[in-house]
């Protein structure tokens, strides 16, 4: 055979080997992202009014953030507000325009949680508002339901992407203590009602098994022992991937990719602040895990997991304050970005701490670097 035609076949196998496509095999590959609490204190909801229209508008809280979620398959968030309509409230009993919902699906965000301990801030009309006005704007969501039937059919919420089927489950620790009453229903963190669902979620088969978990301490960096004894709990039933928020800081992340009994499971005890208005330390910004899969055949693995920092920028513009949610390894180096540097000071003090925290506690999940500097002169 020709020496050409020789070289010409050794090309075509080494291009599909390095893109894991060797003839006769099917691979596909699906990232996941996710971010910690999305927040509606009264100073974001008054930063998003438009006094004259008395409409609200929060897209450009996502302005520098937007390439990294749109550049995920799958983008989920806990939505820590309810939508229950006017007059809109922050803290302790959150109500948040509809809008910024509307503003996370813009942005990138598929999907929303919304079984935390302000789902029923409003009473159960709030917990059905939110669930109605979601469902309104075609943003997914689970969580929270309007009955029982709807529970029962929506439960587990099952996307399918480039292949992989994953099935999300979602509960809280407690709503503050306010009852929901029936029909409308939270889901709540009790071992026994979990276990159930995790079993009806494996009779559907789905590749990969995601429990969003709104559990811990609020300003623990450190998970409890409960948080612990769960994860290896329910990952002993079947689920793959723990993904917990309600701290307001990050927790450590642990993907277990050689152990012999948890092989190929990971858990982030605490994403922290996705958008907020806390600003004492380390409440200040958060985390966004992004979790890549690759099924060859009929194996499922976690092929790479790391973390991107964020930090909510709070400046203020025409004598309004404003909320931006920063990638912070795209700003590190950019001082000249911020018009008053004790707010370059005040992020890389949370990404100094967070890092040197990070790669203390972490296992397995490495920080990924933003490189579109670009975006930063916008």
């Amino acid at each position: 055979m020709p020496l050409k035609i020789l070289f010409s076949i050794f090309l075509f196998y080494l291009s599909e080997s390095l893109q894991g496509q060797w003839p006769g095999s099917s691979e596909q590959k699906v990232s996941l992202l996710f971010m910690g609490d999305i927040m509606g204190h009264d100073s974001q909801i008054l930063s998003a009014e438009n006094f004259e229209s008395k409409t609200y508008d929060y897209t450009e809280v996502f302005r520098y953030i937007r390439p990294i979620l749109s550049d995920a398959d799958f983008a989920a968030a806990n939505l820590e507000v309810t939508l229950a309509g006017p007059p809109y409230k922050g803290y302790p009993r959150f109500s948040s325009p509809a809008a910024l919902a509307a503003a996370c699906m813009d942005a990138g965000i598929d999907c929303l949680v919304t079984a935390n301990n302000h789902s029923a801030d409003q009473g159960n009309e709030g917990i059905r508002s939110t669930i109605n006005r979601l469902d309104s704007i075609g943003i997914l969501h689970t969580g929270t339901f309007i009955n029982k039937a709807s529970r029962d059919s929506l439960q587990p919420l099952v996307i399918e992407k480039g292949g992989i089927s994953i099935a999300l489950l979602n509960y809280t620790y407690g709503t503050n203590g306010i009852p929901v009453q029936s029909p409308e229903i939270v889901n709540m963190l009790k071992k026994d009602l979990i276990t159930s669902d995790i079993e009806k979620t494996k009779d559907l088969n789905p590749d990969i098994i995601v429990l969003c978990l709104h559990w811990g301490t609020e300003y623990d960096t450190v998970p409890s022992k409960d948080q612990v004894y769960m994860a290896e709990y329910f990952f002993s039933k079947g689920v793959d991937i723990i993904i917990g928020s309600h701290p307001h800081v990050i927790q450590k992340m642990v993907w277990y990719r050689d152990n012999g009994v948890l092989k190929n499971k990971a858990v982030v005890y605490s994403l922290g602040n996705f958008i907020s208005n806390q600003r004492k330390p380390k409440t200040d910004g958060g985390s966004m895990v992004r979790i890549e899969l690759t099924k060859t055949d009929s194996t499922i693995l976690i092929s790479d997991a790391g973390f991107y920092l964020t930090w909510v920028y709070t400046p203020l513009e025409n004598s309004r304050r404003r909320f931006y949610i920063l990638p912070c390894s795209g700003f590190e180096n950019e001082p000249d970005f911020f018009p008053n540097p004790a707010d370059y000071v005040m992020m890389m003090k949370f990404i100094n701490e967070s890092r040197r925290f990070l790669n203390k506690q972490n296992i397995g999940f490495r920080e990924y670097i933003y490189k579109n500097y670009d975006i930063c002169r916008k």
